[in-house]
C-alpha cells in the first residue's frame, strides 16, 4: 500500500485500483482497505492524515514529498566497510540509506497482518539465498467438470502466487506444460464430490525424477462458501510446499511431511509425547531426553529448536520456579541466537523465535520475527496466530480479530486451529462483544476442551448477556482445568502491554469474578 501511495503521489488513487494492487486475484472487502490505510497512517505517524487523504467517493491522496535513493551505495576508497551496527561513515548518504533502512523497519513493526508478509518479501535483507526454480503446472480436474475445472484454476493462480512472494525461490509457470529448465515441478490433481474436494499434488526433482514431496487433502463443502474453499485448498497445499521447500534449501535429511530424520526425529517424538501429559515430572522428562540427544550432537539445530520451545512452554506452564525463570528466558534466548546464525532462513528456528519474543513480551521484535516467517511461508496459522497474540497486547484489537479470521480462513495446520478460535473469542470480549465471542469461544472448546483459559472467557462471555447458571458452570469447568486460578493470577503478565489492553482486560476479569473467579 505504501509502495503504491509513495510511488504515486499527489494522485488519487480509487479504491478498487488500490485493492487491486494490494490483494491481487484475492476478493476483500473495503473493510481490509480501511484497516490497511490506518496502518500505514499509523507507520508513518500521520494521525492528523495530513500525509494520506480521503477523497470522499474517489479515493486516497498522496500528499507528501517523495524522493528516492540508489538501491546500492557503492562506499568511497578510504572508508573501511561499514557493518549493519556501525555509527560512523560517510556523511550524507550513507546517513540517509541507514535512516531509511531504520525508518522501514519500524514501519515493517507497525504493519498489521495485511502489510507484514508483503513488506517482509520487499525489504532487502529478511531473506536472502540462491533462489532455486520451481515450475507449477496447471492443476488437472478429474472427469473435466467445468466447477472443478474452476476451482483448478484458481487454486493453481493463488499458489503460484503465494510462492512468487518467497524471494529465496524462482517460480515460473510453464508455457504450454514444458518445464524448461525448472529445478522442480509441482504438479497436482483435484476431484470434487459429493462432500468435498480432494486434492492430490506433488514436487518432482527434474534432473533426477525424484519424487521430493507429496500431500493430499480435503475441504468438504458444508459451511464454507466457494471462495473459503478455494482459499483452505490453497493454504493447505501452499504451506505444506513451502514448509518442504525451506527444507530442502537448508539442508539435512529429513522427511516428507517436514519432521526430522533418523535419531533426531525419534528423540523429539519421544519428548513430545511425554510433555503432552502435562504434568512437571513429564516435562522433566522430556526435557532430560532433549539436553541428551543434544549433547550427543550438539549442532543439531532441529534438537537446539525442539529444546528452546520445551523449555520456553516450562516457562509458560510455571514449571520453573520463579527465581530461574529470567535465567531459563536468557538461555532460550541463547540457543535461539546461535540457530538464527546457522540458519537465518530456517521456519522451524524463525518459527521458534518469533514464539520466543511474543511469550517474552516483546511484542514489536514480535511482529517483524513474525513477518520473516510470512515471507517464506505465507499460509503458516501459527505464526498467524503469534502475530495476533502481538497486536492484542499492543491493543490493536481490530488488526488481531482480522489476524486470526485470516489464520482461521487459511485453516493450517488444522491441529493448530482452536488457538485462533479462542484468539478471535478473546478479543471479541476485549472489545465488549461477548455475543460474537460465543461461536467463536464454542467453537475452540469443541476442538480443544482441555484449555481452562476458554472456559474462562465462555464464563465472562455468559456473565455479560446476564446468563449467570452458564457463567458459573463454564467457570466451575475452569477452576477444575486450572485449578488455583485467581484474579491475581490468572492475566497474562503486563509489561510492554498497551494502556488499551490493559483497561479491557480489567473489564473482563472483573466478569470473570462475578461468574466464579476468587480474586486473590
Amino acid at each position: 500500500m505504501l509502495q503504491l501511495l509513495a510511488a504515486n503521489p499527489g494522485r488519487v488513487i480509487g479504491k478498487h485500483e488500490l485493492m487491486a494492487a494490494v490483494w491481487p486475484n484475492v476478493h476483500v472487502g473495503e473493510d481490509s482497505l480501511f484497516q490497511c490505510v490506518r496502518e500505514v497512517r499509523a507507520a508513518l505517524g500521520d494521525e492528523s492524515r495530513q500525509l494520506i487523504r480521503a477523497v470522499s467517493g474517489r479515493g486516497y491522496l498522496f500528499e507528501a514529498e517523495v524522493s528516492t535513493a540508489p538501491d546500492v551505495i557503492a562506499p568511497e576508497k578510504s572508508t573501511p566497510q561499514v557493518g549493519p551496527d556501525a555509527e560512523s561513515g560517510p556523511p550524507g548518504r550513507w546517513l540517509d540509506v541507514k535512516i531509511r533502512r531504520r525508518a522501514a523497519l519500524v514501519a515493517v513493526a507497525g504493519f498489521g497482518l495485511s502489510a507484514l508478509a508483503a513488506a517482509a518479501t520487499r525489504f532487502p535483507g529478511f531473506v536472502t539465498g540462491s533462489p532455486l526454480t520451481v515450475a507449477v503446472t496447471p492443476m488437472t480436474a478429474a472427469g473435466n467438470d467445468p466447477l472443478a475445472l474452476r476451482m483448478a484454476a484458481g487454486v493453481t493462480r493463488d499458489v503460484t502466487d503465494g510462492l512468487a512472494k518467497i524471494e529465496t525461490i524462482r517460480v515460473v509457470i510453464p508455457p504450454g506444460g514444458a518445464v524448461g529448465a525448472a529445478d522442480f515441478v509441482v504438479s497436482s490433481e483435484l476431484e470434487k464430490t459429493e462432500t468435498g474436494w480432494n486434492l492430490r499434488a506433488r514436487m518432482t526433482e527434474l534432473a533426477t525424477g525424484a519424487v521430493k514431496w507429496t500431500n493430499s487433502l480435503s475441504v468438504g463443502l458444508s459451511g464454507a462458501d466457494a471462495q473459503l474453499q478455494q482459499t483452505r485448498l490453497t493454504a493447505g497445499m501452499g504451506h505444506a510446499l513451502a514448509l518442504r521447500i525451506n527444507v530442502l534449501l537448508n539442508a539435512g535429511e529429513r522427511s516428507a511431511d517436514g519432521l526430522p530424520a533418523g535419531s533426531t526425529k525419534a528423540a523429539i517424538e519421544q519428548a513430545t509425547a511425554s510433555i503432552n501429559q502435562t504434568t512437571p515430572e513429564r516435562f522433566r522428562a522430556a526435557k532430560a531426553m532433549l539436553e541428551q540427544a543434544l549433547a550427543d550432537d550438539p549442532e543439531n539445530i532441529d534438537l537446539q529448536v525442539a529444546l528452546a520451545a520445551f523449555q520456553l512452554r516450562g516457562i509458560q506452564m510455571d514449571w520453573f520456579p520463579a527465581a530461574e525463570r529470567e535465567t531459563v528466558e536468557n538461555r532460550v534466548g541463547e540457543i535461539l541466537e546461535r540457530a538464527l546464525r546457522a540458519k537465518p532462513n530456517y521456519i522451524p528456528v524463525l518459527e521458534m523465535h518469533c514464539r520466543y519474543l511474543s511469550a517474552t513480551n516483546r511484542f514489536v521484535e514480535s511482529l517483524v520475527a513474525c513477518g520473516k516467517v510470512l515471507a517464506l511461508d505465507p499460509w503458516n496459522g501459527t505464526v498467524l496466530y503469534l502475530v495476533g497474540l502481538s497486536q492484542v497486547f499492543l491493543g490493536r484489537f481490530d488488526e488481531a480479530l482480522s489476524t486470526f479470521e485470516q489464520a482461521d480462513r487459511f485453516d493450517t495446520p488444522q491441529v493448530a486451529r482452536w488457538t485462533w478460535a479462542i484468539g478471535a473469542g478473546w478479543v471479541h470480549m476485549l472489545k465488549g462483544r461477548a455475543e460474537e465471542a460465543l461461536p467463536w469461544l464454542k467453537r475452540s472448546i469443541a476442538i480443544t476442551p482441555a484449555s481452562g483459559r476458554t472456559h474462562f472467557l465462555l464464563a465472562a462471555a455468559y456473565q455479560q448477556l446476564g446468563r449467570t447458571d452458564d457463567a458459573r458452570a463454564a467457570m466451575a469447568q475452569a477452576m477444575k482445568l486450572r485449578p488455583g486460578s485467581t484474579a491475581h493470577n490468572l492475566p497474562p503478565p503486563t509489561k510492554n502491554t498497551s494502556p488499551v489492553y490493559l483497561g479491557a482486560t480489567e473489564r473482563v476479569v472483573g466478569l470473570m469474578i462475578a461468574a466464579g473467579l476468587p480474586e486473590g
